[in-house]
């Protein structure tokens, strides 16, 4: 009974994998241009989950593998579709070139620099980033299936405590203009991480520069 689960869930998810894999486009990188990269990548993760559900509920172990593949892999490429044509529009629809939206195949992350961002030291939203937020505020009511974490960041500069600190006060600072543009409280966590969560080196300006943040993810619901 072992050995014939383990078989159809693995025909299943081998069906799904080689249909993923004849789309190059599914081998790129988060980063990637590709428009429907996150729809691929739904696809693909839905069908291996559903094999699971569905062996479990239905008659046979491998007719419940193919029939839950089926249905998770159309789940996720939803998702995925969504998340490909939110960013699509975020990025339409943004006036500042430094603010970065990428797809991460789960979700979409924001990422707001601290140079255009916040003054040194400072916890208050530039003027000339207020008209952006409100753009990214209307996005998230376009597509209100995901829960938001805004996330703040620092470099290692200084003393991890008022890093710490900062980096809070920032991620709260960032929420406030949503909320205040009408994304509902319900929807939003707030975070800082400080220094815990670089994603360049800290040992050169440019790469703190990079670490100075705040992260807005967008994390789809169904």
């Amino acid at each position: 009974m072992i050995m014939h689960k383990f078989s159809a869930l693995a025909g299943a998810a081998a069906i799904f994998t080689l249909g993923a894999c004849t789309d190059p486009a599914s081998l790129s990188s988060v980063t990637t241009s590709n428009p429907n990269q996150n729809r691929n990548t739904g696809l693909l993760g839905g069908a291996l989950v559903g094999a699971v559900a569905g062996a479990a509920i239905a008659d046979t172990e491998a007719r419940g593998a193919l029939i839950g593949a089926a249905v998770g892999a159309a789940a996720g490429g939803l998702v995925g579709n969504q998340l490909d044509r939110q960013a699509a529009e975020l990025r339409a629809q943004l006036a500042n070139d430094g603010i970065t939206v990428t797809n991460a195949g789960d979700r979409l992350i924001i990422t707001l620099p601290e140079d255009i961002t916040f003054d040194v030291d400072s916890f208050s939203v530039r003027p000339s980033l207020q008209a952006d937020l409100q753009r990214v505020a209307a996005n998230l009511l376009n597509y209100p299936k995901s829960n938001i974490e805004v996330v703040g960041h620092t470099d290692n500069t200084g003393d991890a405590t008022y890093n710490q600190g900062l980096s809070e006060r920032r991620a709260t600072a960032v929420t406030s203009v949503l909320i205040n543009n009408g994304v509902p409280g319900t929807r939003v966590s707030t975070f800082g991480q400080g220094e815990n969560n670089p994603v360049a080196t800290n040992a050169t300006p440019e790469g703190r520069a990079l670490n100075r943040r705040v992260d807005i993810l967008v994390l789809p619901t169904t």
